[in-house]
């Protein structure tokens, strides 16, 4: 039975890091600045990982081998209460470890969080609700309108459901869409919002993903890099319709974004 045992838990073990080597389940080709960065840091984290996860299973593999029952009077099972030597070093390792993964990484969470986005950044806020994602551009006046909670109507969708206040000089010439344009190689900032609980906005292909909370306007950015039409996602558990929560982000060249924004400009008029 031990050399069975042994078997499965060799056969887990190396079907499991050959489907991880071969990238068989993997991100999508990444088409932001930073996506290439955070796929160099995945790829240490996965070889690190993966070596402790493989000795670990060996060792596993061979320690139920080794130790199985025989049958023998003199198999009986010892209670030991460990090498305190052994415990120290492994503890110690795993925090430097987790410490230092966390340290190298530190500096490429930093660029899209803390670092204040460029002057000549496209500014979107992004609205999650049950269960839509809702995208506003401040317009040629780069200020956004003030929207008031007995205004919204999640109903009347666009503007209606963000309950953006006419009144509001600033808000004349907000655009509200339920797609995400945006134009390629240039700093795009996202003002993040929630509406009713928290959502979770995840484009894949660039490696971006942050909730947006009820009550607070987090602001964050990145730059794609590649034209095309790249899905939203909502990564958090939102409520009964949260399998339907996606949008896509269309990234244009600069030219084809003016074209659209002025023409959703006209649209106002």
């Amino acid at each position: 039975m031990g050399l069975v045992l042994l078997i499965i838990i060799w056969l887990i073990t190396f079907v499991s890091t050959y489907f991880f080597i071969a990238k068989t389940w993997w991100l999508p080709v990444g088409a932001s600045a930073s996506a290439a960065s955070i796929d160099h840091h995945f790829t240490i984290t996965y070889i690190l990982m993966g070596i402790v996860f493989v000795a670990a299973q060996v060792g596993l593999g061979f320690l139920v081998w080794r130790y199985r029952d025989r049958g023998g009077p003199s198999n009986k099972a010892e209670y030991s209460h460990g090498n305190t030597t052994l415990e120290i070093i492994w503890t110690v390792l795993t925090a430097v470890l987790f410490v230092g993964l966390n340290l190298m990484s530190s500096s490429i969470w930093a660029s899209e969080r803390f670092r204040p986005a460029e002057a000549n950044a496209v500014r979107v806020e992004v609205t999650g609700m049950q269960f839509a994602w809702y995208f506003r551009y401040p317009g040629p006046d780069g200020k956004f309108g003030a929207t008031k909670p007995e205004l919204e109507d999640a109903s009347a969708g666009g503007e209606g459901a963000l309950g953006l206040d006419s009144k509001d000089p600033a808000s004349k010439d907000d655009v509200v869409t339920g797609t995400m344009v945006v134009p390629v190689n240039r700093e795009i900032e996202v003002i993040l919002r929630a509406h009713d609980v928290i959502h979770s906005f995840f484009v894949p292909a660039f490696r971006f993903k942050q909730d947006a909370v009820p009550g607070l306007a987090i602001s964050m950015h990145f730059t794609p890099i590649q034209t095309g039409d790249y899905e939203i996602a909502c990564a958090e558990l939102c409520g009964l319709g949260h399998y339907k929560m996606h949008g896509i982000v269309k990234v244009v060249s600069q030219e084809e974004f003016d074209k659209w924004l002025a023409a959703r400009e006209a649209e106002k008029q």
